[in-house]
């Protein structure tokens, strides 16, 4: 049996309107899959949706063959200690589920996070699970899935290493609407050496091993400017960093990766994003 095809393609802009902007976009780039924001990555705002906008979107992307992932605003700590954070953490995430739905996209990212001080970890886990599983236990079969995304391992990051993730599986239940996006450069950030021959291979079995091939949803495509351990989140286009090109054709050719998107997160716009979609849809095609 031949390895499911995995899309390819990166993070729109919305300005404009997704519709338009973010299929344009898409179009322009060679994207088969995007990313969006549904509201404003750096603050709570929670706008009211547009259902005429929504429906255009669908039907514009139904159209293309273009499948659609959120990514939630980078301001959701569910572990946070302080507990206006943590509130608006949990009804940001409730509502870019339902933004999710509205649009039609497969899943929402949300970031990992960090307890702050290392003794409220334990109470970091018990809130996560208390908030989040009411939330989780109000999707239908059909809805998006949360995908949870580890950071560069900075700090009390609840997830400093892949193997931290089961933990937050476990705090969540093993929700069978829960997986994983796995980020290149904070993987690599966070100790994981995936620009050795061989690294890449040894992080997603380690991914497998952890939560399971039926939970590996998203690949956000990064390279690196900083070395690896390095805990620092800084994105790079692809082969201009510490990681390189050959790691992400590795990625490509390893199993658990059948017919999982890759969502491009790096500098540039067009120029550089159609360049860098046609280098991977080249790895993948070599395959």
């Amino acid at each position: 049996m031949s390895k499911a095809r995995s899309r390819i393609g990166a993070h729109t802009p919305t300005t404009g309107g997704m519709a338009k902007r973010s299929i344009e976009y898409a179009k322009t780039t060679g994207a088969e899959v995007i990313q969006v924001f549904a509201s404003s990555p750096r603050m709570w705002a929670m706008p009211a949706s547009k259902p005429d906008l929504d429906e255009a979107f669908k039907l514009k992307a139904g159209a293309l063959d273009i499948q659609t992932y959120v990514h939630a605003p980078f301001l959701i700590n569910l572990g946070s200690p302080t507990p206006a954070t943590y509130e608006n953490s949990l009804a940001s995430t409730a509502y870019s589920l339902q933004r999710a739905s509205d649009i039609g996209a497969l899943g929402v990212v949300i970031h990992t996070g960090s307890a702050v001080d290392v003794n409220y970890v334990e109470t970091a886990w018990r809130q996560i699970h208390e908030g989040m599983m009411p939330i989780l236990n109000a999707l239908q079969e059909d809805s998006p899935f949360l995908l949870l995304e580890p950071t560069a391992g900075q700090g009390q990051s609840l997830v400093k290493k892949l193997d931290d993730l089961e933990n937050y599986l476990k705090a969540l239940e093993y929700h069978p609407k829960v997986g994983i996006c796995l980020d290149t450069c904070h993987v690599f950030a966070a100790g994981h050496d995936i620009a050795v021959k061989g690294g890449m291979t040894k992080v997603l079995d380690l991914l497998v091993e952890v939560a399971g091939k039926e939970r590996f949803k998203l690949v956000h495509a990064n390279d690196s400017m900083d070395v690896c351990g390095a805990l620092k989140d800084r994105h790079q286009n692809i082969g201009d960093g510490h990681i390189g090109v050959a790691p992400f054709a590795e990625l490509l050719a390893h199993p658990a990766t059948a017919g999982v998107p890759l969502v491009l997160e790096t500098p540039g716009m067009e120029d550089k994003h159609t360049s860098e979609v046609a280098l991977l849809k080249s790895l993948r095609d070599e395959r």
